[in-house]
């Protein structure tokens, strides 16, 4: 199976959709997409990225975040202990439930060089 830029599964083999025409598309009936309606369209490309161009390839590298050369982590690894409750809350909020860790905890520290 091919990977994607950040080294994840993509699950389809993009060479077979590259070569597949308007003809073989086949519309979903029952999905509640529908490109007529211009609301639809909207809010389905709302929370797009848009890229310069250059494919599937570019589009990746586009998301991946790359330090890029020379510049450091802006985080420091780190191994520490929290009770149980604490890890359930966050991990129960999905995935980034680190970050938000990391977020609440810097929001406690401005909250007490006020």
């Amino acid at each position: 199976m091919k990977n994607d830029a950040i080294g994840k599964p993509l699950g389809t083999d993009l060479d077979q959709l590259r070569a597949l025409t308007d003809e073989d598309i086949v519309l979903d009936e029952d999905s509640p997409y529908d490109p007529n309606d211009p609301f639809a369209v909207e809010a389905f490309w709302a929370n797009a990225i848009v890229t310069s161009g250059g494919g599937v390839a570019t589009t990746l590298a586009t998301l991946h975040r790359a330090r890029g050369p020379g510049r450091k982590p802006r985080k420091q690894a780190l191994t520490v202990r929290y009770s149980p409750e604490v890890i359930a809350y966050f991990k129960g909020t999905g995935q980034g439930w680190q970050t938000r860790m990391d977020e609440a905890l810097k929001e406690w520290i401005a909250q007490r060089l006020r």
